[in-house]
């Protein structure tokens, strides 16, 4: 089906994405901070990318707006996945670029739904 690029410092959360995602039939592809998650972004070219905010170097605020202001990548809709539940954070996200933004813990169907209204 698609390619999807997640991008989280947690192996569990990576894990449980992949899960969910290689069941449906997507290819994933994974990186475990934001700037090796832009460098992916840019050499695979996903259909889309899962991002979490909290992570060591670059965080996923700045991924994102990365990812989402480049030339070549600029078309992947981005979907942050994060524990930051406040709407200040959502505003954020939405400013940097993110096409989406899932609370965690992840709905399972909630997750679903938005990555099949964006793929």
């Amino acid at each position: 089906m698609s390619k999807v690029l997640v991008v989280d410092d947690s192996p569990t959360e990576i894990f449980q994405f992949k899960d969910i995602l290689e069941n449906l039939g997507h290819e994933v592809i994974t990186a475990d901070n934001g700037r090796d998650g832009v460098e992916k972004a840019t050499i695979h070219l996903p259909d889309l990318v899962l991002m979490d905010i909290v992570m060591p170097g670059m965080n996923g605020f700045q991924a994102t707006r990365n990812i989402c202001r480049a030339a070549e990548t600029k078309h992947i809709p981005v979907i942050i996945v994060s524990s930051k539940d406040q709407e200040t954070d959502k505003v954020w996200g939405v400013r940097q670029g993110a096409k989406g933004y899932i609370t965690k813990p992840v709905d399972r169907e909630e997750l679903i739904s938005v990555i099949n209204k964006l793929l």
